[in-house]
């Protein structure tokens, strides 16, 4: 593997919190405990040098078969990262908004690496898990919901964009699904995180500690590929998992997963917002909990940044059809960089998250979606003119690391792609045979999962002798 020189590698400074993160070796496990529990163990510069260094370690020792990133207590994993001390930073001046720019680069050489580590990595999605927490988790092979989980991206609420390798994930969570998530900064909580694909399994959280334990035991050969260690790793949280709670099915289903798809398919902000106030209008009397919906999505909308919106929306298209796993923190660095000079970044932070919160609504800069223009939009994907660097040094740069699907896609629930592709291959006589061919992996959740795609995306062929494909 070709790793950054040793120069690269960002090493502790001496005001570092030397217990923000801690670090165990138990047999073949090495752990990573984010260790700043009364704020949220959010991510900061401090963590992130000591966490990178460990990695490339653990990456090259014969010793290591599996890394679980974990927080501190069970409030978090990790609420994200530090945005408060980033807003701090940037009304200090152009020195200031430069150490938040450093601090992206930083933060996003972390989740590349995350994203590109040849090790199993599991991360323990227990409690709150948002913005950097995301980053830290949805590149990984192994991502695990507890009953604690709460998972979004709410970057547009602050006057930000979805970043940390959103733009790599979210296009590929089902359907519209990553873009309503992007654009709205809606929550899934517990079981919900894993039924719509962001965690590739679901177990209580009494049990990661027996998990954590158990994955310490492994025995894997130095010489085994990475799908074997993949395969091992996989099967042994498998162990672990439970029937899922009862009185929780999954919440974004049928009509309503059918009206997100519609209404968000959309390719700009205005009119998904068009759509939506059709749905509303449409639904009023049909299914008043849909019209419900739409109205109070509409609200959230109205409520966030339009920049951000724009942005974000541009980016999900963008992304989905042009980046790589690494072109994708690059070009996300570029962005971080530009919104750290414009005004709602500040404005956002500070009136959601930090003194003022509460005390009056954001006042974005531009307020309405019409003033903000395409060629504003395009500038943010622009390396602005005061850049000290072109480009994000990544620390893994092999070819063989460079993927546009992650590798090991399909660890979790079975995804949409995924039935669409037996239905038109295999042309099977009914949904049975479907849910029979999926409900061979044994995961609870696969048939609820496949139930709700087969109901919304296929139907009977018009000789009925067959099923057929809804594009």
């Amino acid at each position: 593997m070709l790793m950054a020189t040793e120069t690269s590698i960002p090493r502790e400074l001496p005001d570092d919190d030397p217990e923000d993160v801690l670090f165990n070796n138990i047999y073949g496990a090495r752990t990573i405990e984010l260790n700043r529990p009364k704020k949220g163990n959010s991510l900061n510069g401090s963590m992130i040098r000591k966490i990178i260094p460990r990695l490339l370690e653990w990456e090259k020792s014969d010793m290591v078969n599996a890394v679980i990133m974990k927080g501190a207590r069970e409030k978090a994993l990790c609420a994200g990262g530090d945005v408060a001390a980033l807003a701090e930073w940037n009304q200090q001046g152009a020195e200031g908004r430069q150490k938040s720019k450093d601090y992206f680069g930083l933060e996003y050489k972390l989740d590349h690496l995350i994203a590109t580590y040849s090790k199993p990595y599991v991360s323990f999605m227990d409690g709150i898990t948002m913005g950097g927490g995301v980053g830290l988790s949805v590149h990984a092979p192994f991502r695990i919901a507890t009953e604690r989980t709460r998972f979004a991206m709410p970057e547009t609420r602050i006057g930000f964009f979805p970043d940390v390798g959103a733009s790599f994930f979210l296009p590929r969570v089902d359907g519209q699904l990553g873009k309503y998530l992007a654009l709205t900064s809606e929550e899934l909580k517990g079981v919900q995180a894993y039924y719509h694909g962001v965690a590739t399994h679901y177990i209580h959280s009494s049990s990661l500690p027996d998990l954590e334990l158990r994955l310490s035991e492994l025995t894997i050969p130095d010489y085994a590929p990475h799908s074997d260690r993949l395969s091992i790793v996989a099967a042994t949280i498998s162990e672990f998992t439970d029937a899922l709670p009862h009185d929780q099915p999954m919440r974004l289903r049928g009509p309503l997963r059918t009206l997100i798809d519609s209404t968000f398919s959309a390719r700009t902000v205005e009119q998904i917002i068009e759509s939506l106030q059709h749905a509303q209008q449409r639904c009023e009397k049909s299914d008043p909990t849909l019209a419900e919906w739409a109205a109070r999505t509409l609200d959230t909308l109205s409520q966030r940044s339009p920049t951000s919106l724009k942005v974000a929306n541009h980016q999900i298209h963008t992304a989905a059809r042009d980046w790589d796993i690494a072109q994708t923190f690059e070009r996300e660095h570029c962005i971080a960089g530009n919104f750290m000079e414009h005004p709602d970044f500040v404005e956002g932070v500070t009136k959601q998250l930090g003194k003022q919160r509460g005390q009056s609504p954001p006042q974005w800069q531009p307020a309405r979606l019409e003033d903000v223009k395409t060629q504003d939009v395009e500038a943010m994907f622009r390396p602005s003119s005061g850049a000290t660097s072109s480009r994000l040094e990544l620390l893994n740069k092999s070819p063989a690391w460079v993927y546009r699907e992650y590798p090991w896609a399909g660890l979790g629930l079975p995804s949409q792609r995924a039935v669409q592709e037996f239905v038109r291959q295999r042309r099977p006589k009914s949904k049975e045979e479907v849910l029979e061919r999926f409900a061979r992996d044994g995961k609870f959740g696969t048939v609820q999962v496949v139930e709700d795609i087969l109901e919304r995306k296929t139907g009977a062929s018009e000789s009925g002798d067959g099923l057929v494909w809804y594009s």
